[in-house]
């Protein structure tokens, strides 16, 4: 076809989607699932409510997309630490991919905030409690494929991750206490 390009142009509604994914990304980290509404997400997309409802059909799917893109972005950083990894035993994979992820929340802390908020949203709500299920065996599976780890050490990466979760959530690394100390060794964070 002459004149054709390689690169794909996304829709408008492609666009607009795009734009109100991570704009309500912002919002859900800031104020949760329950505190965030689709109004607010519109007035900062720069687009109307109704519009929002054209690309989402309800508040629960708008949130549902973000908690997904957030794993879809985790599972790009790991793949990131996995390229970096400076050795191919489970040991050096797991490593690299904790360093990336460490990385990756630091750079992108709201990242972070929808993966807590969703965690505690998932308690009382059926369809997140699914997405975060899905994203969690999705997520172990591929950690356990790409590191070859067993069981113990998967586990552990993911220990680690949430302790790393915690530690950046209550400042644990600024403040010079036994407790603090305590749960902060050998957890990175940037």
């Amino acid at each position: 076809m002459a004149g054709a390009t390689s690169e794909r142009r996304l829709s408008t509604a492609e666009e607009r989607r795009d734009t109100v994914l991570r704009t309500a990304l912002g919002a859900f980290a800031a104020r949760g699932y329950y505190g965030t509404t689709t109004g607010e997400v519109a007035k900062s997309a720069g687009i109307s409510q109704a519009y929002v409802y054209r690309l989402f059909p309800d508040k629960e799917a708008l949130f549902l997309s973000v908690v997904e893109h957030c794993f879809a972005r985790i599972r790009e950083s790991l793949a990131d630490g996995v390229a970096a990894a400076k050795g191919s035993s489970p040991e050096a994979v797991l490593y690299a991919m904790g360093d990336a992820y460490a990385r990756l929340i630091a750079d992108e802390s709201t990242l972070l905030l929808v993966q807590m908020h969703a965690q505690c949203a998932a308690i009382s709500d059926p369809a997140v409690r699914e997405v975060v299920q899905r994203g969690y065996a999705r997520m172990t599976e591929y950690v356990r494929g790409v590191s070859g780890g067993s069981d113990e050490q998967v586990q552990d990466f993911f220990a680690k991750g949430m302790l790393c979760h915690l530690v950046v959530a209550v400042g644990a690394d600024a403040v010079d206490a036994p407790w603090a100390q305590t749960l902060s060794a050998g957890i990175r964070h940037y």
